[in-house]
C-alpha cells in the first residue's frame, strides 16, 4: 500500500546527506564557525550539540562526525525555514501536477501492458522466446531511473522536470502509430525510459519543498499511482473492449482496421500526458529546489527560492543570507559537478556508516523484489484474467477489460488505508510496508486457487488495493 512513496522518502537532494532526515536536526546556533574553514568545522564537530528529537533512528543510521557538518546544519536551517513558512498554495500545486506525475508513470507501465496482447495478435512476435514489448518497458524504466535519478543530483531537479513529462507524451503518441512489432517495442522502452526519470523526481521534488507538518502527503501521493491505473483501466474498458480482434485472433485474421484499440489508447493517453506537461511549465515556476541549491553552496538562490515561498503566503522567511553563510562552506563544492571527486560522492555517500550502508542495501533489496513482483502480476495482470476467465466460462474482450477497470478502480482505497496507518505510532511506515506486504503474499497464493467469476473479480481486485 505505502511501498512506492514510502521508499522515495528516501530520496536525498545531495550525495553527502539525505535532507529528508535531516529535519529533526536542531542545531545548536551558538556556536559559528569561519566560513572559509570547512576543515576545521570538521575538526570541531564534537563540540556541537545536535539534538535528534522523536527521530532516534536517524542517529542510529547518520554518523554526523562522517558527514560534512556544514551542509548538515545549512539543511538544517533551511528545513526549519520551510517549516516556519508553512505548507503555501505553491506546495500543493506540486501535490497535484508531481502527483499527476505519479499517475503517469503507472499509466504508462499499464499502457503497454493492455496492448501487448493486441499488438502480439496482430503483428505476432518476432521469437517465440521473448515478448518484447513488457522486456521493453522494463528495461526503458531501469535506464530511464538510473539516467536522470544520477543526473539530477549534478544538473538539478528543474530542467529534468519539465522535460521528462514532455518526453513521456512525445513518445507515447509515436508509438500509437507503430506499423510493427519491433517498432512499437522500441518506443515502448522510450518513453518507459522517461516515464522512470519522472517517478524518480516527482517524489524528490515534492518532499524537497515539503514542511515538516505534512509530511504524511509523501505517503499519501501513492494515490496518485492509482489514479493513473484507474485512468487506463477505464480507457481500456472503452478501447480495448470495443476496438481490439477477438481473443483468438491471429497475425493473419487480425486486421489493422480491426484492431485499433491499443492504438487508441496510445494516442488518448498520450494527450493526455502533454496537456498535463503543458500545465506544469504554465501553472507552477519551477526553481531549483532549496535543499539541491545547499548542497552545491548557492546560498544567494536558497534565500530567493524560499523568500518566494515566503510571500506566497505573506510572511516572512526567517532565515537570512548573512546567517545561512555564517555556517562556512559545504566540501568539494568548489569543484566541478562533473569532477571525479563529486561524482564519486554520490555513491560513497550511501554507504558512509555501517547502519546507512545497512539501510541503503535493504531498500535497494525492497525495490529489487518490488521490481520483480511488478511485472510478475501487475503487467501481466491482462493474461491472467483472460486466462482465468476462460476457466471459469468467460474469456470476452467485454468481460476481461471491464474486470481490469474494476481492479484498478479498487487501487485508490489502497494509499487512503496506508495514509492512516503511517499516522499509528505503533505501525507506522515500517509496519504499513510489512502489512501490505503480508496481505499481498497471502491473496496472491488465493489466487491461484480461483474457481468463479466472482472469485476471479474479488480476489484480484484486493490484491491490486493491498499492493
Amino acid at each position: 500500500m505505502a511501498d512506492r512513496a514510502d521508499i522515495s522518502t528516501h530520496s536525498s537532494s545531495s550525495p553527502k546527506l539525505d535532507t529528508a532526515t535531516s529535519k529533526n536536526w536542531n542545531v545548536d546556533d551558538s556556536s559559528k564557525k569561519n566560513p572559509k574553514s570547512p576543515n576545521k568545522e570538521a575538526e570541531n564537530v564534537q563540540e556541537e550539540s545536535f539534538d535528534y528529537g522523536s527521530t532516534g533512528s536517524v542517529k542510529e543510521v547518520f554518523d554526523i562526525h562522517a558527514i560534512d557538518p556544514v551542509l548538515a546544519k545549512k539543511m538544517a536551517l533551511a528545513n526549519e525555514a520551510i517549516d516556519a513558512i508553512g505548507m503555501t498554495s505553491f506546495q500543493w500545486k506540486l501535490f497535484f501536477l508531481n502527483g499527476f506525475g505519479y499517475a503517469v508513470d503507472s499509466l504508462l507501465i499499464v499502457c503497454q501492458s493492455i496492448a501487448s496482447p493486441a499488438v502480439q495478435q496482430e503483428y505476432g512476435l518476432p521469437s517465440a522466446h521473448i515478448v518484447g514489448v513488457p522486456l521493453a518497458s522494463q528495461v526503458g524504466l531501469l535506464v530511464g531511473a538510473g539516467i536522470w535519478g544520477f543526473s539530477a543530483d549534478i544538473i538539478g531537479r528543474k530542467l529534468a522536470f519539465n522535460t521528462s513529462l514532455f518526453g513521456c507524451a512525445i513518445f507515447v503518441l509515436i508509438a500509437g502509430g507503430m506499423p510493427n512489432y519491433i517498432s512499437f517495442s522500441a518506443f515502448v522502452a522510450i518513453y518507459s525510459a522517461c516515464a522512470g526519470g519522472n517517478y524518480i523526481l516527482d517524489a524528490t521534488n515534492f518532499l524537497e519543498f515539503l514542511p515538516t507538518t505534512h509530511a504524511w502527503l509523501v505517503t499519501f501521493m501513492a494515490i496518485w499511482w492509482a489514479v493513473g491505473y484507474t485512468i487506463t483501466g477505464l480507457l481500456a474498458w472503452a478501447f480495448m473492449s470495443n476496438y481490439s480482434c477477438a481473443p483468438d485472433a491471429t497475425p493473419a485474421t487480425c486486421p489493422r482496421s480491426e484492431n485499433m484499440g491499443w492504438r487508441y489508447l496510445h494516442l488518448t493517453c498520450g494527450a493526455l500526458v502533454l496537456v498535463m506537461a503543458l500545465l506544469r511549465v504554465t501553472l507552477v515556476k519551477m526553481t531549483q529546489t532549496p535543499r539541491w541549491l545547499l548542497s552545491n553552496n548557492r546560498d544567494e538562490e536558497v534565500i530567493s527560492v524560499l523568500n518566494r515561498i515566503a510571500a506566497i503566503k505573506n510572511v516572512v522567511n526567517p532565515l537570512s543570507l548573512d546567517r545561512l553563510q555564517s555556517e562556512g562552506v559545504i566540501l568539494h563544492t568548489e569543484k566541478s559537478a562533473w569532477s571525479w571527486v563529486r561524482l564519486k560522492l554520490h555513491f560513497e555517500g550511501l554507504f558512509q556508516t555501517r547502519r546507512l550502508a545497512w539501510s541503503t542495501t535493504v531498500i535497494i533489496a525492497n525495490w529489487f523484489v518490488i521490481g520483480m513482483v511488478t511485472p510478475l502480476y501487475t503487467v501481466f495482470l491482462p493474461y491472467y484474467l483472460q486466462s482465468r476467465g476462460a476457466d471459469t466460462g468467460d474469456d470476452s474482450n467485454y468481460t476481461t477489460w471491464r474486470n481490469y477497470a474494476i481492479n484498478q478502480i479498487s487501487g485508490l482505497f489502497g494509499p487512503i488505508i496506508a495514509g492512516i496507518l503511517v499516522e499509528f505510532n505503533h505501525i507506522g511506515r515500517r509496519g504499513t510496508l510489512a502489512i501490505g506486504a503480508a496481505i499481498t503474499m497471502i491473496l496472491q497464493f488465493g489466487y491461484t486457487q480461483i474457481k468463479t467469476p466472482a472469485q476471479n473479480v474479488g480476489v484480484s481486485a484486493a490484491i491490486t488495493a493491498a499492493s
